[in-house]
This record gives structure tokens, C-alpha cells and sequence, in this order.
């Protein structure tokens, strides 16, 4: 749940799997066909452009 509450525990959903985990990106990389680092690249990018940096 890391991504969403900053709790630092990257593999922990806190029992609500909406929670973004290290899985959601896996899940997400393996559907596009990209590693995991390349989806987490796509979205940092996509989320500097969003918050304006």
C-alpha cells in the first residue's frame, strides 16, 4: 500500500486490494508486455506531466 498511504511496506495491501502494491505494477507491466521498471517509467512520467514538474 506504500504507493497510496506512504506506510514504506511496498507488498502490503492492508487487507484492501485496491491498495497499490508492488503487485498492481507486475500485474499491469504483464498485461502491456513491459517489465515492471519500464510500466513504473511510463507512469512517473505520466504523473510529473499531471503535477506539473
Amino acid at each position: 500500500m506504500c504507493y497510496n498511504c506512504g506506510c514504506g511496506m511496498l507488498n502490503n495491501d492492508m487487507g484492501n486490494d485496491k491498495n497499490i502494491t508492488e503487485k498492481t505494477f507486475k500485474e499491469a507491466a504483464d498485461v502491456s508486455g513491459q517489465t515492471v521498471e519500464e510500466t513504473k517509467r511510463h507512469i512517473l512520467e505520466q504523473l510529473k506531466k499531471q503535477l506539473g514538474e
